[in-house]
């Protein structure tokens, strides 16, 4: 059975897309911890991070890296915090969230619930920045 994120990617389950390319996907977690905080994923659905190819693996983290970039140029942040954690969702992916100090990246507090309109705004200016820093 195919994961949430497989459904995303195919465009059966919508998303607010941060960026694309032949094999990678990024797009905001519908439960941020922070305002931005976007999950990177292959397309190619692999249950673990750590049991993708070598080159998938690294693709996976330049993909993210490109992203991450984006996201610091547009959103109010010292750093973006990475994580990978992998329990949620049978697919393997990596959290980017904007940071201003470490407790910004606990997942046990109360989640964030962002209007729709808000969401679409946020990815629409790290798609932009992507875009652009190609």
């Amino acid at each position: 059975m195919a994961s949430i994120f497989s459904k995303i990617v195919a465009g059966e389950i919508p998303s607010y897309k941060v960026a694309e390319d032949e094999n990678y996907y990024a797009f905001l977690d519908i439960s941020p911890v922070a305002k931005g905080h976007t999950l990177v994923i292959p397309k190619h659905e692999v249950n673990y991070i750590f049991d993708l190819d070598s080159e998938e693996y690294a693709g996976l983290w330049q993909f993210a890296r490109r992203v991450a970039k984006a996201m610091k140029q547009v959103l109010p942040c010292q750093r973006i915090g990475v994580a990978v954690m992998g329990l949620e969702v049978p697919h393997a992916h990596i959290h980017l969230v904007p940071i201003n100090k470490e407790s910004d990246m606990n997942f046990f507090k109360e989640k964030l619930s962002l209007p729709a309109d808000e969401m679409a705004a946020i990815a629409g200016k790290i798609n932009g920045q992507f875009e652009n820093g190609k």
